[in-house]
């Protein structure tokens, strides 16, 4: 089962004004971060600001997130140790290649009682990951805390010598390896972060992008792009009147036996009934963050 999540937000851990703001705003996750966005020098000071404010902090509904640095650098055991402290919702492992990398982290986790609900996020970010992505998924059935994939442009591009255009045409094909591997075996997928937060038309017409893609949500960088991916991998008004009226009809007894129906003028299929019902379940739970 895909998790609700159209926003995550990273915020560094080393900036604690910042952290402190993290419960005020609408995302419906927030990743307090380890990795990219601390200096080397300041990654003992941002842990141990990471585990107050998870611990502190009342996030009400939005999901609480601890991303790690990876299984390579010399911060990850430690990273792991304060987990048990921090008591995330999940815990991000960046620079994800293999299955192996899930099993590991995984069982680090396993080994102490106190982090059993612990979820894990994988980023994929490298050519490797893409060469993966279905092994990584699949991963899921020995290691049940597996619960997203979360798509690392920038790393992906860099990686790859690859510019990224204002379209993502050259990355496309790679970014949907991932949303095939995602949804095979019924992962939450968020889409790469959008570097030029001010540009709020190239940011929306990207989330547009990523729900034809088959994204479930977002990663950003900054708060100003909360609100338009909340409405953009939200169901649509017209998307709900739609399912609406496909499960309505379908209800009707006259349809009981029905295994296709006319409908605003579609032909639609009992199959598209549970789709209809998945939507406006989804609907209903996100309005409760309103």
């Amino acid at each position: 089962m895909t998790i609700d999540c159209r926003s995550a937000l990273y915020m560094p851990a080393s900036k604690q004004r910042l952290l402190a703001k993290g419960p005020l705003l609408s995302a419906d996750a927030i990743i307090v971060d380890l990795e990219d966005s601390v200096a080397p020098d300041s990654k003992d000071t941002a842990r141990a600001q990471a585990v107050s404010a998870l611990t502190e902090l009342n996030y009400g509904y939005r999901l609480r997130a601890l991303r790690i640095n990876a299984l390579d650098t010399v911060w990850h055991d430690d990273d792991v140790s304060s987990v048990v402290n921090a008591q995330p919702d999940a815990v991000v492992l960046p620079k994800v290649e293999s299955a192996n990398d899930i099993r590991r982290l995984s069982a680090a986790l396993d080994r102490t009682s106190a982090a059993t609900d612990v979820g894990i996020w994988a980023m994929m970010e490298s050519p490797m990951a893409v060469i993966n992505a279905v092994e990584i998924a699949a991963s899921v059935k020995d290691c049940p805390r597996l619960q997203m994939l979360l798509t690392g442009n920038n790393d992906l591009a860099s990686a790859s010598g690859m510019p990224v255009t204002a379209d993502r045409t050259a990355l496309m094909p790679w970014l949907m390896s991932f949303v095939a591997a995602a949804k095979a075996y019924s992962l939450t997928i968020l889409d790469g972060v959008y570097n030029h937060f001010t540009d709020m038309d190239g940011f929306r017409a990207e989330c547009h992008q990523g729900v034809l893609m088959g994204m479930d949500g977002k990663t950003l960088i900054h708060p100003d792009q909360l609100s338009v991916a909340n409405e953009i991998f939200a169901p649509s008004a017209e998307a709900v009147a739609q399912a609406k009226a496909v499960v309505d009809a379908f209800a009707l007894p006259e349809n009981a036996q029905a295994g296709v129906l006319q409908i605003n003028g579609e032909m639609v299929e009992r199959l598209h009934m549970k789709q209809a019902e998945a939507l406006l379940a989804r609907a209903q739970r996100l309005s409760l963050r309103e």
